[in-house]
């Protein structure tokens, strides 16, 4: 078994993300699982919205009806956060979650993992996301710090400069 903590999915009942966090924070502290369980979080992004003229900064929720939790998974861990109320199940097919990829990891916001990427300076990527999707592009630079690349894509007869995280290409 794999001694490795992943970062899983909950899903919750809508509204009580914050709630089940909580709960699951103080179950995992009282049951002296912080080994096991390390952390709980839902992603949340900025919004700004305009009310009145005056400009507001709020938090939504990225995924409304799920927590991601990062934990070795086994039965004692399964049965914690499965026990939680507010927690109706893990995503996976039946009973087994499916731990998320490192690339989902990433995409989706949960935590920043340094991926890397198998390319040098000089080589072809396909550009796997966003507006340039399907376009091919040649590496002219590698930022392994912030997870970019910088890429010359030919559109339209001219070499354009484009910069695009890690994520968004693709080894061809």
């Amino acid at each position: 078994m794999s001694e490795e903590a992943k970062w899983y999915v909950a899903h919750t009942y809508s509204g009580y993300e914050d709630k089940v966090t909580e709960d699951l924070k103080k179950t995992v502290k009282n049951r002296d699982l912080q080994d096991m369980i390390l952390e709980v979080k839902y992603p949340t992004e900025e919004v700004v919205e305009i009310k009145d003229g005056k400009r507001k900064v709020t938090h939504r929720k990225t995924y409304p009806g799920y927590v991601m939790v990062k934990m070795i998974m086994n039965d004692k861990t399964w049965y914690v956060v499965r026990n939680t109320r507010g927690v109706t199940g893990f995503v996976g097919p039946g009973s087994k979650p499916i731990p998320l990829t490192d690339e989902e990891v990433t995409a989706m916001g949960v935590e920043r993992i340094a991926l890397k990427l198998d390319v040098a300076v000089g080589e072809s990527v396909r550009i796997v996301s966003g507006p340039l999707e399907n376009f091919v592009g040649t590496v002219e630079a590698l930022d392994p710090e912030n997870q970019k690349v910088k890429l010359t894509v030919s559109m339209f007869g001219r070499n354009t400069p484009v910069e695009l995280d890690y994520i968004e290409v693709q080894k061809i």
